[in-house]
């Protein structure tokens, strides 16, 4: 491995970066500093596994919005809907487990969801945002309710779908994480952060988390900067209609995602120890791009000896599911079971069809590459509101590919 080691003047400030490439992989680290150069970068970090070792492990810039502190090897920071990536790895454990089926219904396991229609949703439209239950609309819940992990249960457990589960997607951006961490929970007696310790990110020395976070972990946790010109974001200024006449509208939607917002601003909520101590399992995932990098890679092949899922179960997850124009965000999506497969359009995994992961609001993202034996992250605190994971991310896959083939 080569290090690197470096000051980037760019932009009225100067950023740090640091870390090692293999040999043949410059190009990743050029790309990485050209990211400090010419786009908005504060700091980030890249790391990329290719049959089991890591050949690329990069980080660098500012913790802070004041450069008050470097971001190290061992800074994390949330990388939004990149868990329910991760999320969707551990439960597709647990399908191989033999302890879920995908194609019952999810009161098989959690009897208290059987209501006000919900009785033939399948767990396999939990997994594809196809359950018809992508928000709340019931007033069990109140402000702040992302905090409160049996109250959002309860609400759960009372919605009513809003068409007809089974038919169309739209993207459960809050819910898919409380939903598949109390099925979860119903099999195993854990929640998705508990599980994920003890069976993925504690064997592989994984530095990533949902919930849960020690003080020690909080210590390494950068500070996010949210744009909240993100079209998710922008969503909560909106007003809500006096009635809904229909429910398969993404502006609705997007609204009503917001509903359970917390009390604080979001700039001040996802810098609070609470957002990094609860556990929403489609969001609230802590991490660095190491840490990811060794899930994905493990996921399509070994990393130091533990392989996540078996080739069978990986190509089960893999299988796409159906290819909508979701409703929440009205993007385009090829859907596996939990993880999104390779979309150019929304979320840019390289060139091969087969990539699978999941992107976060702002930027960060975790794939893999069963062809390429592949695991790529990277993760950022300066967030974008582009719509889909944005060019810094392009530019370090492209980057990568250049030595892939």
């Amino acid at each position: 491995m080569n290090e690197v080691s470096q000051i980037i003047d760019a932009r009225g400030g100067s950023f740090g970066i640091h870390g090692h490439v293999a040999e043949g992989f410059e190009a990743v680290a050029e790309a990485f500093a050209e990211n400090f150069r010419v786009e908005e970068e504060l700091g980030a970090g890249c790391s990329v596994v290719v049959d089991g070792q890591t050949v690329v492990d990069l980080w660098g810039g500012w913790a802070r919005a004041d450069l008050s502190q470097p971001w190290d090897e061992h800074s994390t920071v949330c990388m939004m809907s990149v868990a329910k990536g991760v999320t969707g790895i551990a439960f597709n454990m647990l399908i191989e487990r033999g302890l879920v089926d995908i194609d019952k219904p999810v009161a098989h396991y959690w009897p208290e969801f059987a209501q006000n229609g919900k009785e033939g949703i399948l767990v396999r439209w939990l997994l594809d945002h196809r359950a018809a239950i992508p928000v709340l609309t019931n007033d069990v819940m109140t402000p702040g309710g992302f905090f409160d992990y049996p109250g959002y249960i309860k609400a759960l457990e009372v919605q009513e779908p809003l068409w007809e589960p089974g038919t169309r997607a739209a993207y459960h951006v809050h819910n898919q994480g409380f939903l598949l961490g109390e099925v979860m929970r119903r099999v195993t007696g854990m929640t998705v952060g508990p599980f994920l310790r003890a069976n993925v990110t504690g064997p592989l020395h994984a530095e990533y988390n949902i919930g849960g976070m020690d003080a020690e972990e909080q210590s390494h946790v950068a500070e996010v900067l949210p744009n909240l010109n993100a079209r998710l974001f922008a969503a909560k200024d909106t007003s809500l209609p006096d009635k809904v006449d229909n429910w398969q509208d993404g502006a609705v939607l997007r609204k009503y995602a917001f509903l359970q917002n917390p009390a604080e601003p979001w700039h001040t909520t996802m810098n609070s120890p609470i957002w990094r101590t609860c556990e929403i399992a489609s969001g609230s995932g802590h991490g660095n791009a190491r840490g990811v990098a060794r899930i994905y890679g493990a996921t399509v092949g070994e990393v130091d000896g533990i392989s996540l899922l078996s080739p069978g179960q990986l190509e089960a997850m893999i299988t796409e599911q159906h290819n909508q124009i979701e409703l929440m965000q009205e993007r385009p999506y090829h859907q596996g079971l939990s993880v999104l497969l390779n979309t150019p359009v929304a979320v840019y995994m390289g060139p091969n069809p087969r990539s699978f992961g999941h992107h976060g609001l702002g930027g960060s993202i975790g794939f893999g590459d069963p062809d390429a034996r592949l695991g790529f992250s990277y993760c950022c605190n300066q967030m974008h509101a582009v719509g889909d994971n944005g060019p810094r991310a392009r530019r370090l896959i492209d980057a990568v590919y250049s030595v892939v083939k």
